[in-house]
């Protein structure tokens, strides 16, 4: 079974601001989510199906944070590991989770 993925607009805005080499392997790492979004590791402390994708853009560690919900998969924000996903309440917050 494929799931959808559908990334928020706040996402793609982020993408956009990526380097081209950190952009490739993102597009294969969700290529490899739309397949099965539960390979990477899930992130503990909310009541929500969270996912994270590791990867670095200009040696800089990054994650993308996805949401699962059947059949769907909604791809929420680019987050920077040295702010230790405290952003993340945030962004939850304004996208109404």
């Amino acid at each position: 079974m494929e799931f959808i993925l559908r990334p928020t607009k706040f996402f793609l805005e982020q993408l956009d601001e990526l380097g081209v080499k950190a952009a490739r392997i993102l597009k294969d790492k969700l290529r490899l989510l739309k397949e099965n979004p539960f390979r990477y590791k899930r992130i503990q402390g909310y009541n929500l199906f969270l996912f994270r994708i590791r990867f670095a853009d200009n040696r800089k560690e990054k994650r993308v944070i996805y949401l699962v919900d059947k059949p769907t998969v909604k791809i929420l924000c680019i987050l920077d590991r040295d702010k230790e996903y405290k952003d993340l309440k945030n962004y939850l917050k304004k996208l109404g989770y």
